[in-house]
């Protein structure tokens, strides 16, 4: 992101509301997407089946589970599933407070990528506020491993992904895709990136209660042929791996501030996503906390001042 950083934080011009389904529930939801002041962060706010209101902060201590998807609280009907693609979209397009009105358990999947929340953002305007944006700076490695998969985060002049991939199935194999984090270049290169599955795994799922929304209109469905199902083909050559790096963006978005730093991962997903996360976030010695020293402009390089981690803890609830 050191093309694009930006001293002040931002907010919707004007609000704005997506319908569609959830690719887990199947249940169609509304979600209205409402400017917010300066400070607030992201915040969802979901009315539950009997009219309870739950106010749920997107930040890393709020997530609970990371199954197939990420998930905002840990009560059933007091919780947000499936955030990260229009998390993704957020941080990619700089938009540092909303308020997100929903009246279901998860977030609309659309077509399965960003793209659908990129267009609607940029739809709505994108207003500057007065306060000054805040980054997590990384200052030395961390990394964790979960099996045969890992992640770290790395110091780095900017924001960057290094996001790899390994599959069995000979369809997808071993992808990677690697950039610097732009809103041109997520807009271009990951915000059409699709979730993606295998037909094999479909009667497992939904016996589990899961992917009941999915469909060819949203997802990317791979045959037992090791072919993909969808008359349209693939978006792009290495779509999975772009997805992946999709997610990826989305789940660190949780930090509750943008980063500056380098993050690498290999067969990661939501788990290992947040588990970095938390990994980073729970050393004080791997980052610090940094502002824009300059005026209310984008710069290619700006000076960045410390602020000390008592003044601010983006990622608490």
């Amino acid at each position: 992101m050191a093309s694009g950083l930006q001293g002040f934080e931002t907010t919707f011009a004007n609000p704005f509301t997506l319908r569609g389904i959830g690719v887990h529930s199947g249940v169609e939801v509304s979600a209205t997407f409402n400017p917010s002041e300066a400070g607030t962060g992201i915040v969802f706010v979901r009315t539950g089946p009997n009219g309870e209101v739950t106010e749920l902060k997107a930040v890393s201590a709020t997530v609970g589970s990371t199954d197939l998807c990420t998930v905002l609280g840990t009560h059933p009907v007091r919780s947000v599933a499936t955030v990260e693609h229009v998390m993704a979209a957020l941080y990619a397009l700089g938009i540092d407070n909303a308020v997100i009105e929903i009246d279901g358990a998860e977030m609309p999947v659309m077509d399965g990528s960003s793209a659908v929340f990129v267009d609607a953002i940029e739809q709505a305007g994108i207003r500057s506020l007065v306060k000054k944006r805040r980054y997590i700076r990384v200052k030395k490695q961390v990394r964790i491993d979960v099996g045969p998969s890992w992640a770290e985060f790395h110091p780095y002049d900017g924001t960057r992904y290094e996001v790899e991939i390994d599959f069995s199935s000979p369809l997808i194999g071993r992808q990677s895709w690697k950039g610097d984090m732009t809103a041109s270049t997520f807009k271009t290169e990951l915000s059409r990136a699709r979730t993606f599955g295998f037909m094999r795994d479909v009667e497992r799922l939904w016996a589990a209660g899961l992917a009941l929304g999915s469909s060819l209109e949203n997802s990317v469905v791979i045959g037992d042929d090791n072919r993909v199902i969808n008359m349209e083909g693939l978006r792009y050559p290495d779509e999975f791996v772009r997805h992946k790096t999709l997610d990826a963006v989305g789940d660190l978005a949780l930090a509750g501030a943008p980063f500056l730093g380098l993050y690498r991962s290999y067969r990661g997903g939501h788990k290992v996503n947040a588990l970095a996360l938390k990994a980073l976030l729970s050393d004080s010695s791997a980052y610090e906390i940094v502002e824009s020293a300059g005026q209310r402009q984008r710069v290619a390089a700006p000076e960045m001042i410390a602020v000390t981690h008592q003044e601010y803890a983006p990622w608490t609830a």
